[in-house]
């Protein structure tokens, strides 16, 4: 069945070459959006995943993490909270660096987003080099949280991102669907 499943993300994903800039062969996942069978499906694959782990929280990274994050919070019955780039929350934050393929970014979160001790799982669309993975995963330390996992739908494997991300942080477990070699 997961076969299955990886089969039609991996059809639904579309290749953008050039984009956003030259040499980058972009996954776009609004078509795996669209379709309300397999995004579905990928949901409650996390979700099964997750489940198993016990989490208190799940936490989303901006943005496209959130398309995956905020159904997933609501199918586990737990709440959501939300990595944001620098400036884009109101209130008292935590602030870590965020490299990551096209600049220097900045992550953070609510100081009350986590609460000391609670067991987190991270999600977000893709993983590409690993540096914002690693960030994430830096500033729910920061507060306090366990994370019990790092989900994404994609991962570049040809980028090392994965081995940066268990180098960083070896005890956080990483799920990703579907896999692109180059």
């Amino acid at each position: 069945m997961l076969d299955q499943l990886k089969n039609k993300i991996k059809e639904k994903i579309a290749e953008v070459p050039d984009f956003p800039k030259p040499g980058i062969n972009f996954k776009d996942i609004t078509p795996l959006l669209q379709s309300a069978e397999i995004y579905n499906q990928v949901i409650d694959y996390l979700a099964g995943w997750a489940k198993e782990k016990n989490p208190h929280l799940i936490v989303g990274i901006e943005s496209r993490g959130f398309l995956f994050a905020a159904p997933l919070a609501r199918d586990l019955k737990l709440g959501l909270a939300i990595i944001r780039k620098k400036g884009k929350l109101p209130r008292e934050t935590v602030l870590v660096r965020a490299p990551n393929e096209y600049a220097l970014e900045y992550f953070e979160m609510h100081t009350d987003a986590v609460k000391p001790g609670e067991r987190i799982i991270i999600i977000d669309d893709l993983i590409a080099t690993g540096s914002s993975s690693i960030s994430a995963i830096d500033l729910v330390k920061k507060l306090g949280g366990e994370v019990v996992g790092f989900g994404a739908v994609v991962e570049l494997s040809f980028l090392k991102g994965r081995e940066a991300i268990v180098k960083a942080h070896p005890g956080v477990e990483i799920l990703t669907l579907v896999t692109y070699e180059a």
